[in-house]
């Protein structure tokens, strides 16, 4: 992971590998979580609807996601500070491959905790056929390699 002094503004990070969901994903996603949604893990529900098919949750494309930049951006994070501006600009299907890139879109130190800093990141998510499936910002308060007192 990296430390606060590490991250440069419009820094973009790939991050590897991707990760394919299957449908067993999504039914124990959908259960963890009480989704009750028949759209997720109803398949013959799911034919008579527009997809045709089952949709992955979107919690469930967001939270992957968001793990694929964990080691890239927030591995040495003390905490998430928040998200915002979550888009699901495609729907997900079992059998797809997410991909992810996150770009450092601001940085500052942080005015409550002098040996840290905040960093936000721009992520974007995207299918095995570079369609956009969701983005978002989130922001990380990211300890400083050398705290100043």
């Amino acid at each position: 992971g990296r430390y606060f002094e590490e991250f440069t503004l419009g820094d973009v990070y790939e991050h590897q590998p991707g990760r394919t969901i299957s449908q067993q994903d999504n039914v124990w996603f959908t259960l963890l979580t009480m989704n009750t949604h028949p759209l997720h893990f109803d398949e013959e529900y799911a034919k008579t609807t527009e997809f045709g098919r089952p949709l992955i949750a979107s919690p469930l494309t967001l939270a992957i996601i968001v793990g694929m930049s964990v080691s890239d951006v927030s591995q040495r994070a003390i905490a998430n500070l928040g998200w915002k501006d979550i888009a699901l600009t495609h729907p997900v299907f079992p059998g797809d491959t997410l991909y992810a890139v996150s770009e450092v879109i601001g940085k500052r130190d942080s005015k409550s905790r002098p040996a840290a800093g905040i960093v936000s990141v721009r992520t974007i998510g995207r299918n095995q056929d570079s369609v956009d499936v969701c983005v978002f910002e989130r922001s990380m308060l990211i300890p400083k390699r050398e705290p100043r007192e």
